[in-house]
C-alpha cells in the first residue's frame, strides 16, 4: 500500500507539470507524421495480467517501413525526425504515467515485455518478472554497467521487493528515479 500511494502521488503530480509537455509532443506527432499520436501495446504485467501500454508514437506507420523485427534498432529507419528528438528526451514514455495511475504499472520496476517473451519466461521457469508490477523505469534503464543483463538487474529489483521494508523500497524507488532523471538530462541511457 505505501507503494502504491507514492506512485500515485508522484505520477499526479508528473502529470500536472507534463500536461503542457504531452500536449506539444501530440501536437508535433500530428503535424510531422500521418497516424494517431499514441503508440499502444500489450504487455504483461503482475500475475501475468494483460494490459495496454501506451507511448508517444515516434515510428511512421506505414507498412512497406516496418521489417519482419518489431524491435526498435539504432537508427531505425521508421523513426520520424520529431520522433527521434521525443525518444532521445525520454518524452515517449509520459503517457505510460497514465498507466501508473490506473495501476497496471508502478514507477519503477522491472519493464513490462511484450506477452510472448513473458509466455517463453514462464514455459522456462523464469517467471519471477509477474511477481510485481511492471515499471516505468528501474535498474536496468539507469545502471551502465557492462556484462549485466538487463534481466539480472530486473530480477535485482524483484528480490529488493520482496525483502525490503515498505519504506527502505520508497527510499529506493527514489534513488533509481533520481538517477533516471540524470540519465535523461545526461541523454543517455536506454530507451525505457
Amino acid at each position: 500500500m505505501v507503494k502504491r500511494l507514492f506512485d500515485v502521488v508522484l505520477t499526479a503530480l508528473a502529470l500536472v507539470a507534463c500536461l503542457p509537455i504531452l500536449f506539444v509532443a501530440a501536437l508535433g506527432i500530428r503535424l510531422s507524421s500521418p497516424g494517431p499520436v499514441l503508440y499502444r501495446a500489450v504487455r504483461a504485467g503482475r500475475r501475468g495480467r494483460l494490459f495496454t501500454m501506451y507511448k508517444l508514437r515516434t515510428m511512421e506507420t506505414r507498412p512497406q517501413l516496418v521489417p519482419d523485427s518489431v524491435i526498435t534498432a539504432a537508427h531505425d529507419p521508421r523513426v520520424f525526425p520529431f520522433g527521434a528528438l521525443l525518444r532521445r528526451a525520454k518524452l515517449d514514455e509520459l503517457p505510460q504515467l497514465f498507466n501508473v495511475l490506473r495501476g497496471d504499472m508502478s514507477l519503477v520496476g522491472p519493464r513490462p515485455w511484450p506477452t510472448e517473451m513473458v509466455r517463453r519466461q514462464v514455459a522456462e521457469g523464469r517467471d519471477y518478472r509477474n511477481r510485481i508490477p511492471a515499471g516505468l523505469t528501474g535498474p536496468a534503464q539507469v545502471t551502465k554497467g557492462e556484462g549485466i543483463r538487463y534481466e539480472d538487474l530486473d530480477l535485482r529489483y524483484v528480490e529488493a521487493w520482496s525483502s525490503l521494508s515498505s519504506w527502505a523500497l520508497v527510499r529506493y524507488d527514489l534513488q533509481i528515479l533520481r538517477q533516471t532523471l540524470a540519465v535523461i538530462a545526461r541523454g543517455e541511457g536506454l530507451n525505457f
